[in-house]
């Protein structure tokens, strides 16, 4: 089953074509529409201020709700704004009870790059440890409006700019224009440190 719609390459779309083949019988589609989906719900979930486990909890159960109220989402097209809602209200419960922040999880998984060489030796370990520390320490100082989009676009491989300002409450307009000055933001505080210019 193909699902139409404005936007071919866009997130929507691709989660509405593996959810309506789930539906269709195909179990292997709902792997597709995880894997789809997924980075963006992790980053909402997270941006809520849930811990790594408590922000996997929440995707999780908004999974599971997906599948046990499957027959909401009339029409496929929605199913991606069904689980960005889904998500939103299960993390403003889990936070409610919980506002701990686990900053250092999620910028070992966004930073953890793979490797070439499975065994670097500990001077190549220690320079790329020691990189990874600088870049993290300045995105820390950025505004906070420069962390949340980047979080979201870092998550995401191919990044849906609707479903991202959508998600963010931004325009779609001003997503890619923020995020290259947020980026600059990074390079000039980077550039202006001397331990950065030593690793470069």
């Amino acid at each position: 089953m193909t699902v139409t719609g404005s936007g071919t390459d866009g997130l929507a779309v691709r989660a509405a074509e593996a959810f309506a083949g789930y539906r269709a019988g195909d179990p292997a589609r709902m792997s597709d529409l995880v894997d789809e989906v997924t980075p963006l719900l992790w980053h909402i979930a997270r941006q809520q201020g849930l811990s790594q486990p408590a922000a996997e909890d929440v995707v999780q159960t908004a999974w599971m709700r997906l599948v046990e109220h499957q027959a909401r989402v009339i029409d496929e097209l929605g199913v991606l704004k069904w689980l960005i809602t889904t998500t939103k209200r299960e993390a403003w419960r889990v936070a409610r009870t919980s506002r701990r922040e686990d900053v250092v999880d999620e910028v070992d998984r966004v930073t953890e790059a793979p490797r070439t060489d499975p065994t670097p030796s500990p001077e190549q370990a220690l320079l790329a440890d020691e990189e990874r520390g600088l870049v993290w320490r300045h995105f820390e100082a950025l505004p906070e409006r420069c962390r949340t989009l980047l979080r979201a676009i870092a998550f995401t491989d191919k990044p849906d700019y609707a479903s991202v300002a959508e998600a963010l409450g931004m325009p779609i307009g001003s997503i890619g224009p923020t995020r290259g000055r947020c980026l600059a933001k990074l390079r000039v505080l980077l550039d202006s440190d001397p331990a950065w210019r030593g690793t470069a």
